[in-house]
């Protein structure tokens, strides 16, 4: 079994869209739809992939404006965040609005919690509760193979922003990376939310909002 990921920059945010997927059966899940999904279809129709499920990291618009769409269009569950972003999800519509971005509201049909097991392209991955960025982001971590998405919790050389509404909190999302991200091992690979992968261990030495 080989897993396979690509990551597909959309929406005017270029939010990291990502498909997960094992090259041997061809079966995937998409993560982080955030929007123009003819494009995420196309990449799934190229590569042959059978879609198993979408899964959320958090109830931006950019992440999770094209999920329903996406849902409909191709007949599979929404699954994640944490509960507590069932007020983003909510107002998705109006949120998108207010950028000129088309979406739609999306209700998943199953909440994680933090400890639970998903199966992401016949790996297993771990969710973990990160909030701070928002009230109810998870990451996903495969430690077989010392990868994981972490939304927009953790960039390289950044950290998520904790000012786009009242909901934001920088300590909780300093504590959530402290406890849930840098405990991995330094060779751990992830994908953000947005920009270029980075590794924990790059992070641990050099992000400026880690130190001290």
């Amino acid at each position: 079994m080989a897993l396979k990921i690509a990551v597909i920059p959309v929406t005017a945010f270029q939010q990291n869209c990502s498909i997960l997927w094992d090259d041997e059966r061809k079966r995937g899940v998409v993560v982080d739809p955030g929007g123009d999904v003819d494009e995420i279809l196309r990449v799934i129709g190229e590569q042959g992939i059978e879609i198993e499920g979408i899964y959320l990291t958090h109830g931006h618009m950019d992440h999770a404006g094209g999920a329903a769409e996406l849902s409909e269009a191709l007949g599979v569950s929404i699954n994640g965040p944490a509960v507590e972003e069932k007020f983003l999800l909510d107002d998705l519509v109006s949120a998108g609005a207010r950028f000129g971005m088309s979406c739609r509201n999306c209700t998943p049909d199953a909440w994680l919690e933090h400890g639970d097991r998903v199966e992401l392209g016949g790996e297993e991955f771990e969710v973990r509760h990160c909030p701070g960025h928002t009230p109810g982001s998870v990451v996903y971590l495969c430690h077989r193979l010392n990868i994981g998405l972490v939304g927009d919790v953790l960039f390289k050389g950044s950290i998520g922003r904790t000012d786009l509404g009242a909901y934001g909190d920088h300590e909780q999302l300093l504590n959530s990376i402290r406890t849930q991200l840098l405990t991995l091992p330094d060779e751990f690979a992830f994908i953000s939310g947005h920009g270029p992968t980075s590794t924990i261990g790059a992070e641990r030495r050099s992000n400026p909002f880690l130190q001290g």
